[in-house]
């Protein structure tokens, strides 16, 4: 496997994000991270490392720039800002797909918090290119009159004890006609899926989604 920090340019500011490569991997799957987190996010990390070893490239990035995240401390109001993420995830996605190593694999998002609506809307915006979104602990609602035109496959997963998560994930489900959607509850287990075994039923899930939908075969060919 090879490993690579990446400087991501954009128009509002560079973020840096860490991309692993395993040998012939089937796919790419971008990170965007949830509220006050970044690209180290232990529980993103986690999943990313299970997606490896099941041979999926994964790309974890910052969403925010170093003083973003300093001002989010006090402010808190980028991490609503759908728009400053999204193309943060779009430049992201450019720069990944011009690589010689990772260009050709098909992409798909994995989303937490209110990342899932930034990767929900990169994938409305990108319909050709974004195969497949998997939202953990996720608000698409927030994507709002985006989630109509997100055409790529979609796993919603929520923790059981999550109430007003998973009635928000209901509702944007139902908005959401254009694309195969599926929503899945892990018992018993809170936003951030702390419980023994949660976070694991969460890896698997999205392994076998992403292994659904991300053919890298179809892509190459």
């Amino acid at each position: 496997m090879t490993e690579d920090t990446i400087l991501i340019q954009t128009n509002t500011g560079s973020v840096e994000g860490d991309l692993a490569v395993p040998v012939r991997a089937d796919g790419l799957v971008i990170f965007a991270h949830g509220t006050g987190s970044s690209r180290h996010s232990k529980r993103n990390r986690n999943v990313a490392a299970h997606l490896r070893n099941a041979g999926f490239a994964t790309l974890l990035m910052d969403l925010l720039t170093t003083q973003e995240a300093d001002e989010e401390r006090y402010t808190r109001h980028h991490r609503f800002d759908i728009q400053l993420l999204l193309d943060r995830l779009v430049a992201a996605t450019d720069l990944a797909t011009s690589r010689s190593d990772v260009g050709g694999l098909p992409v798909g998002y994995f989303g937490a918090s209110t990342g899932a609506a930034a990767a929900l809307a990169a994938a409305a915006r990108s319909p050709d290119r974004v195969r497949a979104v998997v939202s953990r602990g996720g608000r698409p609602d927030l994507a709002h009159g985006m989630l109509p035109v997100v055409t790529a496959p979609t796993l919603l997963i929520v923790g059981g004890a999550d109430g007003q998560v998973i009635d928000l994930n209901r509702q944007a489900m139902a908005r959401m006609a254009n694309a195969e959607v599926r929503l899945e509850i892990v018992p018993n287990a809170t936003h951030l899926f702390p419980e023994p075994g949660a976070l694991e039923t969460v890896s698997r899930l999205a392994e076998e989604w992403f292994r659904t939908h991300l053919d890298a075969s179809t892509s190459r060919s």
